[in-house]
């Protein structure tokens, strides 16, 4: 056997391997013809001497198909070997740039055409060291000073990764040195393509990775916010190789960093993310330690602006799920062979992630919700939008297994809901409603309520609306009336005067409306009593016309016509419920705001709660109760009092009441007091009288009681500062005058007319003539027999002198109406009344209204 054997070796080559030796031998005296000009001093001439070895490399060994490179890379790796590869490792340090460049070129050339690449490896990569990772590379200056050069060397170091493979493993220092400082290069380009080599150094030696990768994690962390988004694409996808081949005690390291580029600004970087975050939890042989590190990083881009990455990141979240659902099979045999159905109210019955998903969140939650809670608050936006994102996404999966974290994510809801930011915001209303839809309402209202009573809150009112907006209607009926009474409580209804407050405080009354429409029967005063006060508190807003379209709305689902039948069901209990408290009302009390919104609006109602409503007014307007109060009450009375047949006298029992609106509200208010808030409480008053006896539900005999009792402070009104009040005095009295006729007792009637006729001095115009009409009714309740003339006959030439003054009036509106008082009063004396004009005709300034007033006595028909 010895002896075949060296005769096989002694005997000579057959005719293909002749060939390739002589093909050999050929290119080797070729080579050692040039290669002596690499050792030229002259720059020119080396240069010339390496194109001239590119060219017969070239023309020797060029691209041919497959069948025949085998052949042809045999007969080349020896010369390759041997003469080439030394001499141009020695290039790559040659002190022009041209050369260098041209000597790494035909590296590259020959590691294509070797036969044995890896033979190569002992030799290259020290010398790939010493010009791209020697001492000075550590102080940011690499040996290679040209940026092309330095791209090059890296290209020809891949290349070699490429052609060597599993072979690098004896020179992973190296590989790894030169790529910790590579990864550094200023130069982007050279970044990137360490990136990729990396990575393909990672795949090429698993087996012996591990052991060199955490030195490559803090370079790739430092370039991983590089100004250019294809660098930080690259350095993404290298680390996802790296740690993938590596070692997995890298990825605590490189989380934070990844997070981070969850908020870049360019659409490929979160992509990137995306993609290696989700290969790792398919494929890393860690990955059940990471789960919890990881499930957020995924499921955060499924929230993302970008469709293709939001579908991305949901097809591996698919993939993780199944396959992890596959994995432990067993586990999840009762729950695949007796799959329970979507919950009733789920939001996406259709979308629901599938049974793996679910598990993997529900079994990782109590790990990620710590981290999320504290995200939620953190000081930058982005952050805060992207967790209150994560949270609904969680829920979402998690469905009823939130409850035993309920406390938690509901503390966590009621910070995140004061956010300035409206995108965090609508995230926590979305979870909100996912917990209303997953948690029995008993259980959550043992949280949401105690919280709310102890620290009203915006936050935690819109929680309470967002949850109840997500719960079923069948489960939340037997709650709903607890839910209206704690509303209703004062400490909660009128927690706050900020109006976000009760902009949430009214979203709470329209989302229990709208979930239980009719079930809102039983707690309609609760409701009706939150609504009156959101009216009563920031009813000046926009909110006023919202919180009469949620009455309307509360009204309709109890199948009524309106609002208005809404406050005849609960007046009654409405104005109790205010009257418990009437006697420790100031103005800036909410019940009295209560109060006059229930006196404002509730229309017909108020006819049918007087015994109730008057008490109360008659205490709240008492002279000794808060000034500022019984302003803010009058302009109410006066209100329903205008329109008293549609509102006090609905039920036509406002009479019974009368003496009490006269004695006991209206006196004592017009009585004269010293201040400008009296001044203001008595015109108040007098306007509350004039809408009285304007409303047309006193009789004539009614009014004449009125006039009795109000008569007195009526013309004292006259000479108040207001134009106001002694205008309307004026036409109060001009009311008076015409119902009392000719039944006015003429000792009292006497002692009205000098009064008018001192309101003809007024500085108001409107005053002047609303008393010229009041002093032409007065004249006519002077009855014409002669038995009553002559009582009045010294006070009506004083009439006539006094008027005839002021028919020479500047104002020519006044004269008008003061000769039209004369021709009124003129039946009653008429020669009396010629004789005075005829006096003072030739005092005026113009004859013509003297004239005009004596023709009409002399067309009078003679008394009788």
């Amino acid at each position: 056997m010895a002896a075949l054997v060296a005769a096989e070796a002694a005997a000579p080559p057959g005719p293909a391997e002749a060939a390739e030796t002589a093909e050999a031998a050929e290119l080797s005296r070729a080579l050692s013809r040039l290669l002596p000009g690499l050792e030229a001093d002259s720059k020119l001439s080396r240069r010339r001497a390496l194109e001239a070895l590119q060219r017969a490399i070239e023309a020797a060994w060029p691209e041919e198909p497959a069948a025949e490179s085998a052949a042809a890379a045999a007969g080349f790796q020896g010369p390759w070997a041997r003469l080439l590869l030394p001499r141009l490792l020695r290039c790559l340090a040659d002190p022009a740039e041209g050369c260098r460049a041209l000597a790494a070129h035909l590296l590259g050339l020959g590691l294509r055409r070797a036969a044995r690449p890896r033979d190569a490896l002992p030799r290259l990569l020290p010398a790939l060291v010493a010009r791209l990772a020697g001492p000075e590379s550590e102080r940011g200056r690499p040996p290679e000073t040209c940026e092309e050069l330095r791209l090059a060397l890296v290209q020809l170091l891949g290349l070699a990764v490429r052609l060597g493979g599993a072979a690098l493993a004896p020179h992973l220092d190296d590989a790894v040195r030169v790529l910790r400082c590579t990864l550094l290069d200023p130069f982007a380009a050279v970044r990137r393509e360490s990136c990729q080599c990396a990575a393909s150094l990672a795949r090429a030696t698993p087996d012996h990775f591990h052991m060199q990768s955490e030195s490559l994690i803090g370079p790739l962390m430092q370039s991983i916010s590089h100004q250019h988004w294809k660098v930080r694409v690259a350095v993404i996808e290298a680390t996802g190789s790296v740690i993938q081949f590596g070692s997995g005690k890298s990825v605590d390291d490189v989380l934070p960093h990844f997070a981070q580029r969850l908020f870049d600004d360019v659409p490929q970087v979160r992509q990137a993310v995306t993609c290696v975050v989700g290969g790792w939890l398919l494929d890393l042989r860690d990955r059940y330690s990471f789960f919890h590190k990881l499930i957020p990083l995924l499921l955060s881009n499924l929230e993302d602006d970008i469709p293709e990455i939001a579908l991305a990141a949901a097809s591996l979240w698919e993939k993780v799920g199944l396959q992890w659902q596959r994995e432990n099979e067993d586990d999840l045999k009762d729950k695949l062979d007796f799959a329970s159905p979507p919950p009733a109210h789920h939001p996406s019955p259709d979308n629901r992630p599938g049974l793996g998903c679910r598990e993997l969140v529900f079994r990782n939650l109590s790990k990620i919700l710590p981290a999320i809670c504290h995200d939620v608050t953190d000081w930058v936006a982005g952050t805060r939008v992207k967790a209150a994102q994560l949270l609904a996404v969680l829920l979402l999966h998690a469905e009823d297994h939130v409850t035993q974290h309920l406390e938690v994510v509901l503390r966590t809801l009621r910070r995140a809901c004061a956010d300035d930011d409206r995108a965090v915001v609508r995230s926590c209303i979305r979870s909100a409603e996912l917990v209303g839809a997953f948690v029995s309402p008993e259980v959550f209202l043992k949280l949401v309520l105690p919280a709310l009573k102890k620290s009203p809150s915006p936050s935690g009112l819109l929680i309470l609306a967002s949850i109840v907006r997500g719960c079923p209607r069948e489960a939340l009926r037997p709650h709903l009336t607890l839910v209206a009474t704690e509303l209703a409580r004062p400490h909660i209804c009128q927690g706050s005067e900020n109006h976000l407050y009760g902009e949430h405080l009214l979203l709470c009354v329209r989302t229990l409306v709208s979930v239980c429409r009719e079930d809102c029967r039983r707690c309609s005063l609760q409701l009706l009593e939150v609504l009156v006060t959101i009216e009563a508190l920031w009813g000046a807003t926009d909110l006023g016309d919202k919180v009469r379209e949620t009455m309307d709305a509360l009204a309709a689902a109890q199948d009524m016509d309106g609002r208005q039948d809404l406050y005849r069901e609960h007046a009654g209990p409405l104005v109790e419920w205010l009257a418990a408290s009437h006697h420790d009302w100031t103005v800036h009390s909410a019940e009295l705001l209560q109060f006059v919104v229930v006196v404002n609006h509730a229309g017909p109602a108020l006819g049918e709660v007087l015994p109730h409503l008057v008490p109360v007014l008659r205490s709240c307007l008492q002279p000794a109760r808060d000034p500022q109060m019984r302003l803010r009450l009058f302009p109410s009375l006066s209100r329903v009092l205008l329109s008293a047949k549609q509102t006090v006298d609905s039920q036509g029992h406002f009479h019974h009441y009368l003496d009490t609106v006269t004695k006991d509200i209206l006196v004592p208010n017009l009585q004269w007091h010293a201040g400008k808030t009296a001044a203001a409480i008595r015109t108040a008053a007098v306007s509350c009288l004039w809408a009285l006896i304007s409303s047309e539900v006193l009789s004539d005999e009614q009014i004449r009681k009125v006039q009795e009792t109000l008569m007195p402070q009526i013309l004292t009104s006259l000479e108040e500062d207001s134009q106001m009040t002694r205008l309307i005095s004026c036409q109060i009295i001009n009311t008076f005058l015409k119902t009392s006729g000719g039944v006015a007792d003429a000792d009292k009637l006497i002692k009205v007319y000098p009064e008018l006729l001192k309101r003809l001095d007024d500085v108001s115009h409107e005053v002047r003539l609303a008393a010229t009409s009041a002093l032409v009714t007065w004249l006519a309740c002077v009855r014409s027999d002669d038995d009553v003339k002559s009582c009045y006959q010294s006070h009506i030439q004083f009439l006539y002198r006094e008027l005839l003054v002021y028919l020479d009036d500047p104002d020519s509106t006044v004269q008008d109406a003061v000769l039209e008082v004369l021709k009124a009063g003129s039946v009653l004396f008429p020669e009396l009344l010629a004789r005075e004009t005829e006096a003072v005709i030739h005092k005026h300034r113009s004859p013509a209204l003297c004239q005009q007033l004596l023709q009409h006595l002399q067309a009078q028909p003679p008394a009788q």
